[in-house]
C-alpha cells in the first residue's frame, strides 16, 4: 500500500488546478515561497508557448500547515489560472447560456479522438482540457513538498536535456564521478538552470536552441529526451517480492504518466541490450571511506528493484507536441469528412519543462518508497530510523 497519496483536478482553462497530497509526516517546513519556486522552473524554457506569458503559477496552501509546518493531515493547494477570465463562457460549470462552437476536429497524437469516442462526447474540448499538460503543475507544486522532505535526508533530485531532435549532449548523469562527467556535482543545477533548454552541453544546448527556433519557423514542433537522477539515495529502497513493490516499476508509470512522454530507461537499458553481460554489470568494491559501491552504474542505480546506492538514474523519451500550427489531416468528428487538426495554443518545444516534471515525478515516488522504508509519523522518527540504517549499512 502507498504511503502517500496524491491526486489533482483541474482544466486547462478552467478556473483552478487543485491538489491534495496525503501521508507527509508531521514537523516538515515548507512554505508557499518554495512551492512557487518550482512552478516558476517548470514555466521556463526555449520553445514555451505564450500562455507561460499570461500564468504566474502560484500555489496557496490551503490545509495540511500551521505556522509552517505539515500537521501530517492532507496538504490541500490551489493554483488559479489567470486565463480564466477569457475563458468563462467556453468552460462555464453553468449549462451554457448561447453558442459556444465545439472541438469536432481531433489531433494526431493527442487523446481528441479516443479520448471523444470513449466518454462519447461530440465536443473534443471535454478531453483536451483534462488531456492538456497544464495539470502536470500541481503534480509539480505537490512534489515541492515531497522535494523539501526529501533533502532533510540529503537527497538531491536534479534534471538535464539530453536530447531535442538530433542534437544530444554529450553528458550523461549515469557517469557521475567518472572522468568523462567533469562537472562537479554541485555545480550541475545551476548549470542546467543557467541553459535556455536545460542543457549541461553548452554546445548541444546551442544546436538545440537552432532547431527549436527551426520548428517554430517552420510551424513543426520537437520533441526529445531529459535525463532525472536521484543522488544519495539510500540502499534498500523498494523491493523484489512483488512486481509492484519494485522501485523500478513505480518508476516507469510514473513518467509514463506525463504527458507525451512514450518510452523510459532507467540507466543504460536500451545501450545495455546490445551489450555483452561482461561489459554491462557494475562491478563491487567496498573501502571503509565509500563502503560498498561500483565503479560503473550501467544500472542506474538500481538493482532487482531495490535502490543500491548508486546515482538512481532515468530517462525519458518525449515525442513532439500534438498540436502543430501547420495542422496535420485529420476527421470531422461530427461529419466523418476530411478536415485539418484543430489548433489549440501551445508550445513548440516543452522538453525542458518535462525535465521538471520528471523531477517531481521522481520526487514523489522517493518519497514514497523512503516513507515505506523508514515510515513514521514525525520527521524526528523517520529521521533517527535512517540515520540508524545509514551507520549500520556501509
Amino acid at each position: 500500500m502507498s504511503q502517500i497519496r496524491y491526486f489533482t483536478a483541474g482544466e486547462s482553462h478552467g478556473q483552478a488546478l487543485v491538489g491534495i497530497l496525503e501521508g507527509m509526516p508531521a514537523g516538515l517546513e515548507i512554505s508557499e515561497a518554495e512551492i512557487a519556486q518550482q512552478l516558476q522552473r517548470r514555466q521556463r524554457g526555449h520553445g514555451r508557448g505564450g500562455r507561460m506569458r499570461i500564468e504566474q503559477d502560484h500555489a496557496r496552501i490551503l490545509s495540511g500547515v500551521r505556522f509552517g509546518r505539515t500537521l501530517g493531515s492532507p496538504i490541500a493547494l490551489q493554483i488559479e489560472n489567470r486565463d480564466w477570465p477569457n475563458w468563462q463562457t467556453r468552460m462555464a460549470v453553468a449549462p451554457a447560456s448561447g453558442e459556444v462552437a465545439p472541438v469536432e476536429v481531433p489531433r494526431p497524437g493527442h487523446a481528441d479522438l479516443a479520448g471523444g469516442i470513449k466518454y462519447q462526447t461530440d465536443d473534443l474540448r471535454n478531453v483536451l482540457e483534462r488531456a492538456s499538460a497544464r495539470e502536470t503543475a500541481m503534480r509539480v507544486a505537490l512534489a515541492a513538498v515531497a522535494r523539501k522532505f526529501l533533502a532533510a535526508f540529503n537527497i538531491d533530485v536534479l534534471s538535464h536535456v539530453v536530447q531535442i531532435q538530433q542534437a544530444r549532449s554529450r553528458y550523461s548523469f549515469l557517469e557521475i564521478g567518472q572522468a568523462a562527467f567533469d562537472i562537479p556535482v554541485a555545480e550541475i543545477a545551476a548549470r542546467s538552470e543557467a541553459s535556455p533548454v536545460r542543457c549541461l552541453d553548452d554546445e548541444a544546448g546551442r544546436e538545440m536552441v537552432a532547431l527549436i527556433d527551426q520548428a517554430r519557423a517552420e510551424r513543426d514542433t520537437v520533441g526529445g529526451i531529459f535525463e532525472v537522477a536521484a543522488l544519495n539515495v539510500p540502499v534498500g529502497l523498494g523491493s523484489h517480492v512483488q512486481w509492484d513493490r519494485r522501485l523500478d516499476a513505480r518508476l516507469a508509470a510514473a513518467f509514463l504518466s506525463i504527458p507525451a512522454v512514450k518510452g523510459v530507461e532507467i540507466g543504460n537499458a536500451f545501450a545495455g541490450a546490445g551489450s555483452w553481460g561482461s561489459a554491462f554489470q557494475d562491478q563491487i568494491y567496498h573501502t571503509a571511506e565509500r563502503g560498498f559501491h561500483r565503479a560503473s552504474n550501467h544500472a542506474g542505480g538500481l538493482e532487482g528493484g531495490i535502490t543500491n546506492g548508486e546515482p538512481l538514474v532515468v530517462r525519458a523519451a518525449k515525442k513532439p507536441i500534438s498540436t502543430l500550427m501547420r495542422p496535420l489531416d485529420s476527421v470531422n468528428l461530427r461529419t466523418r469528412a476530411p478536415a485539418a487538426a484543430h489548433i489549440e495554443r501551445s508550445d513548440v518545444c516543452a522538453v525542458p519543462a518535462a525535465a521538471v516534471i520528471g523531477e517531481a515525478m521522481m520526487a514523489l515516488v522517493l518519497t514514497d518508497a523512503l516513507l515505506e522504508k523508514f515510515g513514521g509519523d514525525t520527521m524526528q522518527e523517520i529521521l533517527e530510523r535512517w540515520t540508524a540504517w545509514s551507520r549500520a549499512n556501509r
